[in-house]
Parts: structure tokens; sequence; C-alpha cells
């Protein structure tokens, strides 16, 4: 068996939404799952009787029965959990941050540790919050479709994940999987899988032919709620992807090119003279604050940063190119800063992984022809060992 451990390329910035959304599901689960699992079902509480007869039994039960095969968490789950036949709006929600054990929750948490990070850096946190949420109702949703008379509580995070899986799935096509193969005690090592074939391994194999054969019954797995939120995650990937189509976000980089090259340095560093690169590079590396490195234009910035390139300062480069993608995760010229940092770590074979990562997000972040091909290129060469020449 094989489980996927970690992805790369990594975005820049910290994923706080993904990692709220796990401690709210792990505190969920420590603090009132998994101790009801260890309390006595209340014998006079009203909900047990509609919990019974939902599964079918009428008549009359002995408390002996009850207190042996039911415990709080049953009439906790059937309460808080999303029935078909009993619809609320409630539990659409509620249901999303269930889970009926410890396994249920680590794969799950797993999952959404991984895969993450990078919708949330693509979609920005507030909007990566509704798609999460957006695609976990809609997985809901789709599973109703086909048990509307079922009374079996559907809990768990799956579908909503399922949502970041397809949004990922579109978006990082590019991008590898890490994955742990464990056949214990032959074979334990890791491998890298391109991240669409290990997403498409786990949504055909894993849940569509499932799905086929015995649908909604047996397995005790939602299924349908899993494939419902690929596909809602797939529909906000690619209705992202079309709006930007539309309405092109190229307007700050546009009017950064009506500027005179290093204009905004100048404005800081009033010694530098026209296209003094050298002047403007130890000007920058002057600047202390991040208030005043971002008053710099990112165009004057890829400038300086390859004219370092060029005099094979390729420490300084690094930096600066960094510095722009730490500082100025969602600029338009993002691509050029990954290029740029590939190329200054790429004659370094301690750096020749994290180059590799960086061509790779380059080529993800951009619609540049020429420079994807430069960065294929770059990966190519990796590849075969060199030489990097390009």
């Amino acid at each position: 068996m094989f489980f996927p451990i970690a992805d790369t390329p990594k975005p820049p910035g910290r994923p706080y939404v993904t990692w709220g959304l796990m401690a709210i599901n792990i505190a969920v689960f420590l603090l009132i799952s998994f101790p009801a699992t260890r309390a006595s079902v209340d014998l006079t509480d009203p909900l047990l009787l509609e919990y019974l007869r939902s599964l079918g039994l009428y008549g009359r039960v002995s408390a002996q029965e009850v207190l042996t095969h039911l415990s709080a968490h049953d009439l906790l789950v059937f309460k808080y959990g999303f029935r078909p036949a009993a619809a609320s709006l409630p539990t659409l929600l509620s249901s999303l941050f269930l889970h009926g054990g410890l396994m249920h929750l680590a794969g799950n948490m797993m999952f959404l540790y991984i895969f993450g990070n990078n919708v949330e850096y693509r979609l920005g946190h507030w909007r990566y919050l509704l798609v999460y949420l957006g695609c976990g109702v809609a997985a809901t949703l789709f599973f109703t479709l086909f048990s509307l008379r079922s009374h079996i509580p559907l809990i768990g995070a799956s579908g909503a994940i399922f949502g970041v899986l397809g949004c990922y799935f579109l978006w990082f096509p590019k991008n590898r999987v890490r994955c742990l193969i464990f056949l214990f005690p032959f074979v334990v090592t890791t491998i890298l899988l391109p991240a669409r074939l290990l997403l498409g391994f786990y949504l055909l194999i894993d849940n569509l032919l499932p799905f086929i054969v015995s649908g909604t019954q047996g397995s005790g797995i939602a299924h349908g709620a899993h494939i419902g939120g690929f596909l809602a995650g797939l529909g906000v990937a690619w209705g992202g992807n079309h709006y930007r189509q539309l309405f092109p976000q190229r307007p700050a980089s546009e009017s950064r090119r009506r500027h005179t090259p290093l204009e905004s340095l100048r404005r800081i560093c009033p010694a530098i003279n026209q296209a003094n690169l050298d002047q403007a590079a130890h000007c920058y590396f002057s600047l202390n604050s991040r208030e005043e490195r971002q008053q710099v234009a990112t165009a004057d910035l890829l400038a300086v940063g390859n004219y370092l390139l060029a005099q094979e300062r390729n420490q300084e480069a690094l930096i600066l190119f960094r510095r722009l993608i730490a500082e100025r995760p969602r600029d338009v010229d993002l691509a050029q800063a990954y290029l740029g940092g590939g190329q200054a770590m790429v004659k370094n074979p301690r750096y020749l992984t994290s180059a590799y990562h960086y061509f790779l997000a380059a080529i993800d972040l951009s619609s540049d022809e020429e420079l994807i091909a430069r960065a294929r290129a770059y990966l190519r060469s990796i590849e075969e060992g060199g030489p990097f020449t390009l």
C-alpha cells in the first residue's frame, strides 16, 4: 500500500485557513466525539426513540440491549450528521466536522494538510474557506440524490476535501506528491508521483468504481460524496480560470512597463543613474524594512535580479528573488521570480531539488509560452544531469 505524505512545490506564505480547519476538526473529535464514544446513552433522551424508529426498531427494546450496542456518540452523529430523509440546513455544515473514528479523521486531515496549502494560496484565505464549505455542501447534496430516503447520517470532511482535490487537480498539473510505499518488511521507501496520477487513482479506483458497483449501500464509505465534492472542485477551478480569461489580471504589470527602468528605485535612492544596475542592487540590499522594499516596482526588482544572474552573483540574485516571492505572493509577475530563483540555484548541486521545484512553479503560474519553454528546458537539463548553459 502507499500513502501520500507531501507535495512539491510548496507555495509561499502560511495556510492559516487550512490549519484552522484542521484544528477545528481535531478539536471536535478530541473534545466532543471521542468522549461521547466512552459515554453510555441516556435512556431518557427523546432522540433515542427517534433513532430507534429510524432504524426500523419498533416495539419493546430492553435497556440492556440499548446499553450494549449504543453509545452517546451514536445519538450525537444522529443529531448532527446529515440524514437525507430528514435534511436540514444546520446539519449540512455540522456534518462536515464530525468523524467516525481516529483513522477517519487522520486520513482526512492528511489529505487536507498535503493539498490544501496550494489551493488556499491560489484562492486567498476567505475565498478558500467559502470554496471548502461550498464543496462540502455540494458533495453532501450530490450524495443525497442517490439516497433520498436514507436515515443513515453522513459525516466527515472528505466531501469538502475532495473539492479541494478537484481544484488542485486542475490548477497544479505539474506538481508531484511524495508517497510512502509500505510493504513491510520487504519494501519501505518513498517515491515521487505526478499529482494528477495520484488524484486520478483515488478518484477512479477508490471511489468511482466502488460507487458504480455498490452504489450507496454496503461499504460504509460515502463514495458519492467524494465524487460530488471532486466535481464541485473541478467546477470552481474551471470557473476561476474562465473568469481570469475574461478579466485578465495584468493591468499592474502593463502600468509598470510605461515607467523608465529603475524609476521606483531611483525615487528611494537618488544616487542611482539611468540603468546603473550595480548601484541599484547595492541600494536594494541596503533597504532594511519590508515597507521600503514594497515601494520598489516588481519590474525594477526583476531587472536587478537578472543583472545579478548575468554577473554570476547567484547568491545575491537568489536572496532578491526569494524576497520578491515571499513579500509579493500575488504579484502578476511571480512566475518570472520563480524562474530567476531557479536559475540562481541550478548551478549549485545542493540546490538542484529546490531549483526543480522553482521551475515547476514558474510553469504553473505563467501563461507566457517563452518563459514556460525556458523553464522546461531547465527541467530537462536537471533530469539529464546538466550542463546548465541556457
